[in-house]
Formats: structure tokens, sequence, C-alpha cells
């Protein structure tokens, strides 16, 4: 009986020892509602339009549970929607600063829904829309006290950045072709030199 009382509190101590393996985040599918074509975004800044069209662009998006500290990259194009879980994450835009303008910004217009349980039902409500830069994370930020969303990337390209790549890279020198053979000369004989004669000075 003694043995049985002190195994069993070893046995328990074994158990909680073993940390469960914290979850993976899950994706599932969009309501309908968050399907409907996006509306145009409000613009970054002046000049944006100019590079690679709007829904070519990709954009890569962190998104952060702070409950289990479980991190995960979203890469979307714009017009694209996510749900991970609880949040919903839409891209509406993504731009970054053209090569020759400064300082280089790059950022994205996103909006991120959270689902609401409890008093009130089970639909998701809206906790965050506008842009996020990647430059100046501080700017602006998705408060809430679970979920954290940022901008890491928009790949676009501009006008003329393929030439000016191509610009940086050393140029390759085509193969040059053999050279035809030349028929040998004989080497020229050199003429002896006058002789000089040495006169008596009177």
């Amino acid at each position: 009986m003694r043995l049985a009382i002190l195994v069993l509190p070893l046995a328990l101590l074994g158990a909680c020892s073993r940390a469960p393996a914290p979850p993976k985040p899950v994706e599932t599918e969009v309501p309908e509602e968050f399907r409907r074509p996006p509306a145009a975004p409000p613009q970054a800044r002046a000049g944006t339009g100019v590079g690679t069209p709007l829904k070519e662009r990709v954009a890569t998006l962190g998104l952060l549970n702070k409950r289990n500290n479980i991190a995960q990259d979203l890469v979307m194009k714009p017009g694209e929607t996510r749900r991970i879980g609880d949040v919903i994450v839409a891209l509406k835009a993504c731009e970054r600063t053209a090569p020759w303008e400064l300082p280089q910004e790059t950022g994205a217009f996103v909006q991120v829904f959270i689902q609401q349980s409890g008093v009130g039902g089970n639909g998701f409500a809206k906790v965050f829309s506008g842009w996020l830069f990647r430059e100046s994370p501080s700017l602006t930020v998705v408060e809430h006290p679970i979920y954290d969303v940022w901008v890491k990337d928009c790949t676009m390209r501009f006008p003329g950045e393929e030439a000016g790549a191509a610009a940086d890279k050393p140029a390759v020198k085509p193969p040059s072709s053999p050279r035809p053979a030349t028929p040998s000369l004989p080497a020229p004989v050199p003429t002896p030199a006058p002789a000089q004669t040495s006169e008596p000075i009177a």
C-alpha cells in the first residue's frame, strides 16, 4: 500500500513534465460575405499605380498569434482573403517606393477581422482597416490583444529596373574566334653598317 502511495505521485509528476506540442495554425474556408470583390483602397502616396499592375503584385504579411506565440507568413495578392482560425486577413493593395525616390517605403492596405464569441453571436468584427508600413511599424498598428499583422514585403517592379540590373552586371565577352593562320615570313637580314675610316689629324 505504501509503495502504491509513493509511485502514484511520481507517475503524475512524470505526466506533467511532458508538455503538449504547440498547436499549428490551421487555414479554414473564408465566409461568403468576405468573398465579394474588394473596393479600391485609398492611395498610399502620390505616384501609386506606377510599375507592376496591382493584380500582379505579391505581398508577404506576418501574422502572430500572441496566445500561443505562433507566427507565420501569408503570401497574398491584392484582392485575396485568407482565414487562419479566428482571424481573417484581407489584402486590398501593396506598394513600394520607386528606386529613384526617397525615403524607401513598403506598405500594404490590409483589413483584419476577428471572430466574436459569447454574447453577440459568432460573427466577424473588423478590428483594423488601413495602410501598414514596414519601415514605420509604429505609424499604424493592428491593436488587438491576441493577433498582430505586419508587412514584410511587396514584390513588384518599376520601369527601367530590368535595364538597371543588367547594367550592374559585368558584360560577358563572347569567345573570340580563332584567327586564320598567316604564312610565316623569313626574318629580315640586317644590313651591315658602313665601315668608318680614321684619318690622321694634321
